[in-house]
C-alpha cells in the first residue's frame, strides 16, 4: 500500500466520513473538544501562525443567538446538534508570533505590521486550521457539519469583536440516523493533478 495510516484510520477520516445534518443527543464533552485541538493543533501553518479560534455554543441561550443567524436550512441541524462551533480568524495574531516562531519574532513586524497583509494570511491559514479541526473531530469518532451559510456580521458582532473573522459554523456530535447525504462524485486523479 501507499498510504502508511491504517485503512479503517483511512475510512474514519476520509472515506466513510461525511458531512452529519443529523445527530444523536449524546453530549460532546469539554474533554473531547480538547483532545481534538491538542490533537490538531500541530498542523502546519506560515510561520507557525495560529489564527483560528474556536467558540462553543453551549448554553441555550447563546444557541438561539446563534440559531437566529443561520440561512434557514442551517437552523434545525444547529438548533438540534449536541454541540456548536464558531470557528474564526484572528486578524491579530501576529502579536504571538514572537512566542510561536521563535526562530524569527521578526516576522510579527516584518511581514504582518499592515491589517490587510495580516487579514489575508489569517484567513487561508485559520482555514487550513479549520480543515484540521474537522479531521480532528472525526478522530474523535464524531461528525461534523461545517456551514459557511450564515449572516456573518451578524456572527461576529453577536459572539465576536471587529479582531475577528467568522469563517464557518460546525456542528459537532454522533451522527444520527440518516445523518448524511449518498456521497457525492468526486473528480479523478487525472482531473486535478498536472505534472510539469
Amino acid at each position: 500500500m501507499s498510504l502508511v495510516l491504517d485503512p479503517a484510520a483511512q475510512d474514519l477520516l476520509f472515506r466513510e466520513a461525511r458531512t452529519a445534518n443529523a445527530f444523536t443527543d449524546e453530549p460532546v464533552t469539554e474533554e473531547q473538544v480538547r483532545a481534538i485541538y491538542d490533537l490538531v493543533k500541530y498542523g502546519p501553518t506560515a510561520f507557525n501562525q495560529t489564527p483560528l479560534r474556536v467558540t462553543l455554543v453551549r448554553s441555550p441561550e447563546a444557541r438561539e443567538r446563534l440559531v437566529a443567524h443561520m440561512a434557514e436550512g442551517n437552523r434545525p441541524k444547529t438548533a438540534t446538534a449536541p454541540l456548536v462551533a464558531i470557528l474564526s480568524a484572528d486578524n491579530e495574531f501576529h502579536e504571538e508570533l514572537p512566542a510561536l516562531f521563535p526562530a524569527f519574532p521578526a516576522a510579527k513586524d516584518a511581514f504582518f505590521a499592515e491589517r490587510p497583509v495580516r487579514e489575508r494570511s489569517a484567513a487561508l491559514n485559520a482555514a487550513l486550521q479549520a480543515a484540521y479541526f474537522i479531521v480532528g473531530v472525526r478522530a474523535a469518532g464524531l461528525a461534523a457539519g461545517p456551514m459557511t451559510g450564515f449572516d456573518s456580521e451578524g456572527v461576529r458582532k453577536e459572539f465576536l469583536d471587529d479582531d475577528h473573522t467568522p469563517l464557518m459554523v460546525v456542528n459537532i456530535g454522533r451522527p444520527g440516523p440518516d445523518a448524511s447525504h449518498p456521497r457525492s462524485p468526486r473528480l479523478a486523479y487525472e482531473d486535478v493533478v498536472t505534472t510539469v
